[in-house]
């Protein structure tokens, strides 16, 4: 019997969920209770066809939209933010912790000593909107590997100067596009947009893509963390993986 393409799908989500229900840690955060349901066979269903780490499509530069909204904060009032800002972020850091071999703080001038990758990407809203922008900044993949992230973990953690946090497992971690961005459209990342340094993950919905990065975590649990969901964000009725 021929399998339309929307069996095939169902059928993959069905055995990605019997792959990832084997390990306890291999489920999505949000997968509890009757609607973690759906969450883990979007999660299992999107692990199943991105197996092979597809880019997410990239376009030219006169693609760029001209006025890309700003979403949330414009500039966040944390006193010592907005110290480091006027300094031109020269005394910034990253606080880099976990399962990593080298766990300290890092400079932004470190990052930028990094092999830099530049995309232009679409950035999709979840409150409907879209707009393309080009980014630069270094692999997340290319930091794991310089702090040494150690084989047993499974996800990253990143919190905000305004309060957010989420975390992404290390499927998104590494995927050559996922990016900690310090410039924006050939110039510095703009305080609006998340300077110094922002979250660029182009597989899922905007929400994901924090501003204002000031910690980060690597982990092989997330279940321990504050209310154990992931991200602050299923708060507010958003599912912990919002793959496109």
């Amino acid at each position: 019997m021929k399998l339309s393409r929307r069996q095939w799908i169902a059928g993959a989500a069905a055995a990605g969920v019997v792959g990832v229900a084997a390990s306890k840690a291999s489920l999505p955060p949000s997968s509890r209770g009757i609607f973690g349901v759906s969450d883990a066979l979007t999660y299992a269903a999107h692990r199943v066809l991105l197996a092979h780490q597809p880019l997410a499509r990239e376009f030219g530069r006169d693609m760029i939209t001209p006025d890309f909204p700003v979403n949330g904060e414009r500039s966040p009032g944390d006193p010592l933010y907005q110290q480091q800002r006027a300094r031109k972020f020269a005394d910034w850091s990253l606080s880099i912790t976990g399962l990593v071999e080298t766990p300290e703080d890092y400079s932004l001038a470190y990052f930028k000593s990094l092999p830099a990758r530049t995309q232009v990407t679409q950035h999709s809203c979840e409150e409907g909107w879209s707009a393309i922008a080009e980014w630069t900044g270094v692999q997340l993949s290319r930091v794991l590997k310089e702090v040494g992230v150690q084989p047993e973990a499974r996800y990253v953690v990143f919190e905000t100067v305004d309060g957010w946090w989420d975390s992404i497992d290390m499927a998104d971690a590494l995927h050559p596009q996922t990016l900690l961005a310090y410039g924006m459209n050939g110039g510095e990342l703009p305080v609006a947009y998340g300077a110094p340094l922002r979250l660029r993950v182009e597989r899922q919905l905007g929400y994901k893509n924090l501003k204002y990065v000031s910690r980060m975590l690597v982990t092989n649990r997330v279940d321990n963390i504050k209310d154990g969901t992931g991200s602050n964000a299923y708060e507010a009725g958003f599912a912990w993986y919002a793959g496109i």
